[in-house]
């Protein structure tokens, strides 16, 4: 069966992938002050985050409209998987959803799944990889792939720890958060990700001590439930990336597979300049 995966753009795709036909991103809109910009291929990391920091103003995303969703869905696919931004977050989902009940409505029936993705950045990259992984094997009905995916994002973790707050607390994306480690005394806050929203998993203090651990609680839920693949995303700052990964891997045999990528746009707004984000 031929099949498609469409992802929105908080989800970062290996360079290999980015121009395969059986993906295809969906732009999220970003805004700083009386700049817009799409969060497509043109997207420019080092421009965006300049204007942020001269930015007396809060960045804000807007989500695809249902129509560009719809568009993505018009494909001789016969199998669409759809991942997008949490929906705790975002109204991606939403829009990705309702884009299925225009195209039903207008075109007929079609298999199209969309999966919240309950994360963002490296979550959303591990259950596309997944979807394509299940296809290319030829062994599972859509149905079953479809199963396989929601097991597979519930049973997911996703951990980071960023530089800077502001954007989260602004956006109000914090609101879960009981406490929050008070900056000014250099403390950080390791968060993951829980049923889609922010909570704090623990902290350090200065960001060297809280990437490791951080690698340390990421190290000890692989080994107790076996996971192999681990996927890091960061915002301008690869130095950190691979040093989160060199800590993972100098404590666990387990991994069989590492990803390391830049955060697109909307990922760099809520990371920030220097945060990194883990999947496993």
């Amino acid at each position: 069966m031929s099949y498609k995966i469409v992802v929105d753009s908080c989800c970062e795709l290996p360079e290999e992938l980015k121009n395969d036909p059986r993906f295809e991103s969906i732009p999220l809109g970003l805004q700083v002050d009386d700049w817009h910009v799409l969060d497509d291929e043109t997207f420019d990391q080092a421009e965006f985050l300049r204007r942020v920091a001269n930015s007396k103003d809060c960045p804000r995303s807007s989500c695809p409209s249902p129509e560009k969703f719809m568009e993505s869905y018009k494909t001789e696919a016969e199998h669409v998987y759809v991942v997008t931004l949490t929906a705790k977050l975002s109204g991606s989902y939403n829009s990705a959803m309702l884009g299925k009940s225009l195209y039903e409505e207008t075109y007929g029936e079609k298999k199209i799944h969309v999966v919240d993705s309950k994360t963002a950045s490296p979550g959303e990259s591990q259950i596309a990889l997944k979807a394509m992984e299940l296809e290319e094997s030829g062994k599972y009905t859509f149905e079953e792939i479809v199963e396989q995916l929601e097991t597979y994002r519930d049973e997911m973790e996703t951990y980071f720890v960023l530089d800077n707050l502001d954007f989260l607390k602004k956006n109000g994306r914090l609101t879960g958060l009981k406490a929050l480690a008070a900056t000014t005394l250099n403390i950080k806050p390791i968060l993951k990700a829980i049923e889609g929203e922010i909570a704090q998993a623990g902290q350090a203090v200065g960001v060297k001590k809280a990437l490791a651990k951080m690698s340390e609680m990421i190290v000890e839920k692989m080994v107790k439930e076996g996971h192999e693949k681990l996927v890091i995303t960061h915002c301008n700052n690869l130095k950190r990336a691979e040093t989160v990964r060199d800590l993972i891997l100098s404590k666990t045999d387990l991994i069989k597979k590492v990803i390391i990528m830049d955060t697109a746009g909307v990922a760099s707004l809520y990371a920030a300049d220097g945060g990194v984000i883990v999947t496993i």
